[in-house]
């Protein structure tokens, strides 16, 4: 059975349309008054504002997950035939396929390099599988089906086969590619991610100080930072302090946007 890691976070790309739920509160006009009759710092240089795009939160993932804590290789020998199974945590398609790129490098005289990966919340994630010239469904449907029942998401295995002369018939290959995915599933360690999400901040030069210490207390990020006639950053958050945050900004007149859009939030 495999381990439990510390936990990690994550973030993941909102669909194309979605809403974050963010953005649900009412849209507000920056009036260049902030509460105790103090000047917004960028009064006059904007105009009313409306709903924030889905952009304006540029990453969100909705829900915690168990996803491997990094890489395990397993092998097993089973009539002769060499089974050579690599686990690798993957975030998206592309990175799948560099694992599976990888492997082929890794072992290039190999008679079939079988894998399946899945994406996202195992319940609801993408997933693909390949049997590489095996006899259809008996590499990577296999591979998947095991992980799948480990309720483990964001994975990629790859299971790479050196022929050893003598054949296993369909039920031998499901059993055998099930088993080498078992051992190097059975063996990883997992880490549940922590719900995120990514939003740029524009701000006074006085107040980025306090930003940074707010992220330092609730376990943010200060993804990037650029300086003009004022202060936009970038952070990452994990979701169960966002209302803090809206708090936070709207205590110090700091607006909350995407691109060229900003709002408000007091």
């Amino acid at each position: 059975m495999w381990e439990r890691a510390p936990p990690a976070k994550g973030k993941r790309s909102l669909p194309a349309g979605s809403q974050s739920p963010l953005y649900s509160r009412p849209s507000k006009s920056l009036s260049g008054i902030l509460p105790g009759g103090q000047r917004h710092p960028f009064a006059g240089k904007a105009r009313s504002y409306k709903p924030l795009p889905p952009t304006a939160v540029l990453s969100s993932r909705a829900m915690s997950y168990p996803t491997p804590a990094g890489p395990v290789d397993r092998e097993l020998i089973i009539n002769k035939s060499r089974f050579i199974a690599w686990l690798r945590p993957v975030q998206d398609r592309d990175q799948a396929q560099v694992v599976l790129e990888q492997a082929r490098a890794r072992y290039p005289d190999a008679s079939h390099h079988c894998h399946a990966w899945l994406i996202g919340d195992p319940q609801s994630g993408q997933g693909a599988m390949n049997d590489d010239g095996e006899p259809s469904g008996t590499a990577g449907k296999p591979i998947f089906n095991v992980i799948q029942h480990k309720g483990v998401g964001d994975v990629m295995v790859v299971v790479s086969r050196y022929f050893g002369g003598v054949k296993l018939g369909a039920g031998g290959l499901v059993r055998a590619y099930a088993g080498a995915a078992e051992a190097v599933l059975s063996a990883m360690r997992v880490t549940e991610q922590i719900p995120e999400q990514t939003l740029t901040l524009q701000l006074g030069f006085a107040d980025e100080q306090p930003l940074r210490h707010w992220c330092d207390q609730h376990g943010a990020r200060l993804e990037e930072i650029q300086y003009s006639q004022h202060v936009t950053a970038r952070v990452t958050a994990p979701e169960q302090y966002l209302d803090d945050l809206w708090a936070f900004c709207a205590a110090n007149g700091i607006l909350l946007g995407a691109g060229e859009e900003f709002e408000y939030l007091g």
